[in-house]
């Protein structure tokens, strides 16, 4: 199954996407209304217009360093998952967008980097939890949260992967705990991106790498690649790698080019064309 990722309301339903996620809240802040024809996708805790407009939002490390995209390895500002009021609102946008459609995805979910968050509202909730490990308290904050999610979505929930499988990575980067999740999850989704996908064998070293770290869960994974600017053969030769491990293959930011790769992997079945992993 193929799919796009799109900020542009009318690609959702284009003939060559068996699915499309529209994105509803941004990273930048901004806000669309959610699509009935979609699978509506929710960009959790990136945010930077809250984070802009309400310093207490956002997430820090022990030495004060805020989570901000003017800082280094931070590509847009976070917010700190233990904010109340922030997640209720991200709660009640769930909602809206299941009303619209039963499937949902939930995107940039969990904290920003190791070593955040250390604000007051944080270092105070962890005091005051049963826990005595802090890597092991961040992972309920963000189990806690998906779960709610989860129980407002009827249909599918969907929960993007920051690219990272090896053992332990996600948990102590983002508090991402796979085996609590996994029960509250129908599909992760792993973006795989790159600018021109020119060799592939990271993107099947990756992709294996999850196929090997979910074994056993019974969520499956897909992989999201990046569709814009691309040469279609780099694009379709990267589908084929990605579609050897993941459950579907999804196209972001141009569906146009999306389009045309899905079509040329249509037009080289039918001639009997093979590309196998690993093939330049």
């Amino acid at each position: 199954m193929y799919g796009v990722v799109t900020r542009n309301a009318e690609e959702v339903g284009w003939s060559e996407f068996d699915v499309g996620f529209y994105e509803v809240k941004e990273v930048t802040g901004q806000a669309a209304e959610p699509l009935a024809e979609a699978v509506n996708m929710i960009s959790c805790f990136g945010d930077n217009a809250a984070a802009s407009s309400d310093p207490d939002l956002v997430p820090v490390d022990e030495a004060g360093e805020e989570a901000t995209r003017d800082r280094r390895y931070f590509d847009w500002s976070y917010i700190c998952p233990t904010h109340e009021e922030y997640r209720a609102g991200l709660l009640e946008i769930v909602e809206d967008c299941a009303a619209e459609n039963d499937a949902v995805r939930l995107d940039d979910v969990g904290f920003p980097r190791e070593g955040f968050c250390h604000c007051e509202r944080c270092e105070r909730r962890f005091a005051e939890s049963d826990r005595d490990d802090w890597l092991a308290w961040r992972a309920d904050v963000i189990t806690d949260f998906v779960t709610a999610a989860a129980d407002r979505i009827p249909g599918r929930t969907y929960l993007t992967l920051y690219p990272d499988p090896y053992d332990g990575h996600l948990y102590r980067r983002a508090g991402l705990d796979l085996d609590a999740l996994a029960p509250h999850v129908d599909e992760f989704v792993v973006p795989l991106y790159d600018t021109h996908y020119g060799t592939t064998y990271w993107l099947e070293t990756i992709a294996k790498g999850f196929e090997s770290r979910l074994s056993g869960l019974d969520t499956p994974f897909s992989v999201e690649l990046y569709a814009v600017d691309l040469d279609l053969d780099d694009l379709v030769r990267a589908a084929e790698v990605a579609e050897e491990y993941a459950e579907h293959v999804y196209f972001g930011y141009d569906a146009s080019t999306a389009a045309a790769a899905i079509r040329r992997k249509g037009a080289d079945s039918r001639s009997g064309v093979t590309h196998r992993p690993g093939e330049e």
